[in-house]
């Protein structure tokens, strides 16, 4: 009876990561068809790959550019989360109530609600969209607030003692917030960062509303194509650069669990 339940365990975990990732390994594997259409295989062919990494090319200068709008958008979110989640934490408990329930706003809230509120905005205040701040501080408005929810857990977690001992010592408040603070909720801070980095490559509606015209993120580029010609290439070619992000997001989780399991092993 025990192996049974074992069985039927292993194997409703098989069908839910099945389901989950069934999508991404057909692209990966029609990534490699010489055809540009998932209704046939026509043959192996690097053909799309070809295609993805020539910078003559629309798709890889998009990704790069759309990776540098990632990390500012992430870096400036995490450094005003990281702030905001200290501020929150050491406010009086009504003050922190309230800080906290307007940082669940954008959580809640639809992105498209989001993200024509800001648009709004920034025709009211005049910002003109090629200034690029626009685009910017609507995907932080989006990326912020999870930050937040990152940073906070860990400032809970940590012990207050070493803080205010560091304080008795003789440390200033600065010395203290960089030399313990930080140090303590520094895996939130980067999961705060990782979690934005995310949120901006995923991001179509804030930037469809916010971004200059002479500029494409991802996801706009792939919704502005039409169908037929040489719109079929460039769609075909974002498999590739699916099945490359899909094998390092894998090679990474593969490589920091034989690290974490061999100093398990030297521990025990």
């Amino acid at each position: 009876m025990v192996k049974v339940k074992s069985c039927l365990k292993w194997l409703f975990i098989g069908l839910v990561l099945l389901f989950i990732y069934a999508p991404i390994l057909l692209l990966t594997v029609y990534s490699f068809n010489e055809a540009e259409t998932i209704s046939s295989w026509e043959g192996f062919s690097l053909d799309h790959y070809k295609y993805f990494f020539n910078m003559d090319n629309q798709p890889l200068p998009i990704v790069l550019q759309t990776l540098a709008l990632a990390v500012v958008v992430a870096t400036l979110s995490t450094v005003l989360g990281t702030i905001g989640s200290i501020g929150i934490f050491y406010s009086k408990k009504r003050t922190s109530s309230l800080l906290n329930g307007i940082n669940q706003i954008p959580v809640i809230n639809a992105e498209v609600v989001t993200a024509i509120s800001f648009a709004f905005l920034v025709v009211a205040i005049n910002v003109p969209k090629s200034t690029y701040i626009p685009l910017v501080v609507g995907q932080m408005v989006l990326c912020t607030p999870f930050v937040v929810l990152s940073v906070i857990p860990k400032l809970k977690q940590m012990d207050n003692n070493l803080y205010e001992a560091a304080l008795d010592l003789g440390a200033t408040p600065t010395k203290a917030l960089f030399s313990v603070i930080l140090p303590q909720i520094l895996p939130g801070i980067i999961a705060g960062f990782l979690l934005s980095v995310t949120l901006s490559l995923d991001d179509y509606v804030i930037a469809a509303y916010t971004k200059p015209n002479t500029f494409q993120t991802i996801s706009t580029h792939i919704y502005s194509l039409a169908k037929g010609g040489t719109v079929n290439t460039i769609k075909s070619s974002y498999w590739a650069f699916t099945a490359v992000i899909f094998l390092i997001i894998v090679a990474v989780v593969i490589t920091l669990n034989v690290i974490a399991n061999k100093k398990a092993g030297k521990k025990q």
